[in-house]
């Protein structure tokens, strides 16, 4: 959620908030109701998907697993929208065409081209943005809603991310973890926010609390139609709605758009020592630390092997330690490791119990049901 909330100070991976075990049973009857889980098998890669609501009063995430139309390689996003589930209901339909077009039907992927790659990447983000900003201005009241959004494309011994807004990637390599992305955020004091920062403000915009106009805490996003094609009447909405005044907006000249569907995109070579890649949206990485979203993947499949069990476990955990917002997480395990015969590894003891309360409430709620439609 970008749009809405105060905006969040934490940087990418930090941690905090408490375990609330009384309600682990309650949170887990809950969000396995509301999550829309997925798992598949694609050659050696085994998939797990959730997306949980948590306390938010809606659900505007959303995640897509494709393992056709890409040649070998396999498709999935995280979608984390805000001011309304629009932006995200038509990208779940919509981005994985543009992008199998664009990289026409992975043969640009096969080809090892990786500037040709990029290109094709970009074009398909630029190109679906545009599409939506049409299809949102065809509604009779305007449709103000957004996403950002993390892709992968993976291979067995390949994987691009291309990446835009606040959700992350992060990979395990022999349980070192490795951050893939960088937040696209207008506050902070590292490289890409200062570059977010400058962009905003070369194309006329501003930075009030965190937020770019005062408004929204993220700086790359699909839609958001008000930062784009409709800036010159959210300025003066702003003044209708004493948010600034007149002499204020007549100073401002807009010289391009404040939020761009431009994403960064990693490429990145998978080693033999590769072991999974995570995605998911910020409610999960504001609350919880990278390393012990990794260690705490690791020593769920060491347990159990099941990649959807971790999946759940991870986002049950989170909201256990007080996330606030709709958590959406992917996981793809090669395939590689051998996960019995690893040793668990280390990780603070608040984070083995969450993980514990949370694998022990999704296992009741799946005998719970299998009792209920038993009955």
């Amino acid at each position: 959620m970008a749009l809405l909330s105060a905006p969040r100070l934490l940087p990418l991976g930090s941690g905090g908030g408490r375990i609330s075990f009384s309600k682990v049973g309650i949170r887990c009857a809950a969000t396995i109701a509301a999550s829309d889980a997925a798992v598949s098998e694609v050659a050696r890669l085994r998939w797990g998907s959730t997306k949980q609501q948590g306390p938010r009063s809606e659900m505007e995430d959303d995640v897509i697993i494709r393992s056709d139309g890409l040649a070998d390689f396999s498709f999935a996003a995280v979608f984390d929208g805000h001011a309304g589930f629009s932006t995200v209901r038509f990208l779940r339909d919509e981005l994985y065409k543009e992008c199998s077009l664009a990289l026409q039907g992975g043969s640009v992927l096969n080809s090892k081209n990786f500037d040709a790659i990029k290109d094709a990447i970009q074009l398909a983000f630029v190109n679906v943005d545009s599409r939506l900003l049409n299809w949102l201005q065809q509604f009779e009241t305007e449709d103000a809603s957004g996403a950002t959004a993390t892709v992968m494309f993976i291979r067995n011994d390949l994987l691009i991310v291309s990446h835009l807004g606040d959700s992350a990637a992060v990979m395990s390599r022999g349980g070192r973890t490795e951050v893939v992305t960088n937040p696209h955020r207008p506050y902070g004091n590292n490289r890409v926010s200062l570059q977010e920062i400058k962009r905003i403000r070369a194309a006329g915009g501003w930075i009030s609390d965190g937020r770019i106009c005062g408004e929204i805490s993220v700086s790359r996003a699909f839609g958001d139609i008000q930062f784009k094609t409709k800036k010159n009447e959210m300025l003066a909405r702003g003044v209708e709605d004493g948010r600034w005044t007149e002499k204020f907006a007549s100073r401002i000249q807009f010289k391009g758009d404040l939020l761009t569907a431009s994403p960064d995109i990693y490429i990145t070579e998978l080693g033999p020592n590769a072991e999974f890649i995570l995605l998911a949206s910020d409610g999960l990485w504001d609350y919880m630390k990278t390393s012990d979203a990794v260690a705490l993947v690791r020593n769920q499949l060491r347990q159990h092997g099941d990649v959807q069990l971790a999946c759940e476990a991870l986002a049950q955990t989170t909201l256990n330690q007080g996330s606030q917002d709709n958590i959406s997480v992917v996981i793809a395990d090669l395939g590689r490791t051998k996960w019995d015969e690893l040793p668990l590894q280390g990780s603070n003891l608040l984070l083995e119990l969450g993980q514990a309360f949370a694998t022990v409430g999704i296992v009741s709620i799946g005998i719970w049901v299998s009792l209920l439609y038993a009955s």
